[in-house]
């Protein structure tokens, strides 16, 4: 992770880059991250006059430069050199890439970013990215392909646009559960994640008034492995956050563990409280306080 990166990365809140009411509202709430977005927020007349107030809100908010992202449109189409010509010179905290079809992307987004770097007087190589995969369906195929690529911080992925290239009519049954196809979409951006060394990100709940229903999904997918979650709305925050936030219980079970591993050095499995813990159970543990021990 680069030196502007955020540390946590737990809640990432979306602001439409043409209000600039709500990108303070954001700003100002307990997200980790805020996406300033000129993509599906902003619609294409707007687009313009969206630039320059997210430039606008970056100089004007340089003290949480860390903290702002800027989503930018996707390379398959004609706006993404317009955003970032636009929007670098403010510094923005990092990038979000939409509609990654593969590596070759983040290649290209790459030399782009250098150059108006070396443009701008900011240190090459240091705006950190994050990608949204699985939203197109040959990027299905490709979510693996990400290990040590340039400026990577975060892999995240996205349901509806996935639904629009299949030209599915919904990606929920009649339960409201999500199908299969999003169902291996989450567990591929996943698998991508952990295969290029980064945090996965999971995507947006798109009812932002059911919190106990945010609150069940953001436990689940971080005991399979998420770290963090996309929000809409402010009041989608405090839930995330709390989800994704190791309670004392786990920190203190996690320490224990690295106790008696870092106590018997030699040992490949140990005997504690009536079961058998092994190196997995160590590593898993010295992950989870790496989310919350400097």
């Amino acid at each position: 992770m680069t030196d502007t990166a955020p540390i946590k990365l737990r809640s990432w809140l979306f602001a439409p880059g043409d209000s600039e009411k709500k990108m303070t509202k954001a700003v100002g709430g307990a997200a980790d991250v805020v996406i300033l977005d000129l993509e599906d927020a902003v619609a294409l007349e707007s687009k313009p006059a969206a630039r320059e107030a997210v430039s606008d809100f970056l100089r004007a908010n340089q003290e949480h430069r860390n903290r702002l992202f800027v989503r930018v449109n996707p390379l398959d189409g004609a706006h993404t050199l317009e955003d970032l010509a636009a929007v670098m010179p403010a510094r923005p905290g990092g990038i979000m890439l939409p509609k990654v079809s593969g590596r070759e992307d983040m290649e290209v987004l790459d030399r782009y970013l250098e150059a108006l770097e070396v443009a701008n007087g900011i240190e090459q190589g240091s705006t950190p990215v994050i990608v949204l995969v699985t939203e197109t369906a040959r990027s299905m195929f490709h979510c693996g392909d990400f290990k040590g690529a340039p400026r990577l911080v975060a892999m995240t992925w996205g349901a509806e646009d996935l639904a629009d290239s299949l030209g599915a009519s919904a990606n929920t049954g009649p339960d409201g559960q999500l199908g299969f196809t999003y169902e291996l979409a989450r567990s591929l951006c996943l698998l991508g994640a952990a295969t290029a060394g980064v945090p996965a990100i999971e995507t947006i709940q798109a009812d932002f008034r059911d919190l106990e229903t945010l609150k069940a999904r953001a436990e689940q997918v971080r005991r399979a492995g998420y770290r963090g979650m996309l929000a809409i709305h402010p009041a989608q925050v405090e839930v995330i956050n709390a989800a994704f936030t190791p309670s004392a219980e786990e920190i203190d079970k996690a320490r224990a563990i690295v106790a008696l591993f870092a106590a018997n050095p030699g040992a490949g499995t140990i005997g504690h409280e009536g079961g058998m813990l092994d190196r997995p159970h160590l590593s898993r543990a010295q992950q989870l306080l790496a989310q919350v021990e400097d």
